[in-house]
């Protein structure tokens, strides 16, 4: 098991995922291949949220012992019409304050549960901390989209 802060994980991905979003106001418009999918700006913004919203709830059901509500959404299969719209300023506003709560949120919850927690967590599936940094490795859509050249 790694001794990693998954706090610091998952607002260092925040922190990354928003340093190429201020440059995606530049986006041509051209929706970015990788795998067997296609992002786009508010997509990726998209895909980032949902997955610390929906890891989230898994953490807090687990925690008090219901059971955790599967997803039914599509996630990254689909790519909407309001994804590919173009990316604005007050969309990089907007991107900015919702990550970063839900980055301060992550480390509220994580800071208050013990490392003997962390590692041997109630329930069934990965470890609170293994969540944590499979979560932090949702930098994966916006590095999809990348840096725009300026």
């Amino acid at each position: 098991m790694t001794d990693e802060d998954p706090a610091i994980a998952v607002t260092d991905m925040v922190a990354h995922v928003l340093t190429l979003a201020e440059t995606w106001t530049r986006w041509d418009g051209v929706p970015r291949p990788i795998d067997d999918r296609v992002y786009t700006p508010h997509k990726a913004i998209r895909r980032v949220a949902d997955h610390l919203i929906d890891h989230l709830a898994e953490i807090e059901a687990r925690l008090v012992g219901l059971p955790t509500i599967p997803d039914a959404w599509h996630a990254s299969m689909i790519t909407t019409a309001a994804d590919l719209t173009p990316f604005t300023e007050e969309d990089y506003e907007e991107a900015v304050s919702r990550l970063t709560r839900l980055a301060q949120i992550w480390t509220v919850r994580l800071g208050s549960l013990t490392g003997e927690l962390l590692d041997d967590s109630p329930g069934a599936g990965w470890t609170f901390r293994e969540i944590a940094l499979h979560v932090a490795g949702s930098d994966y859509y916006a590095d999809a989209v990348g840096l725009m050249p300026e």
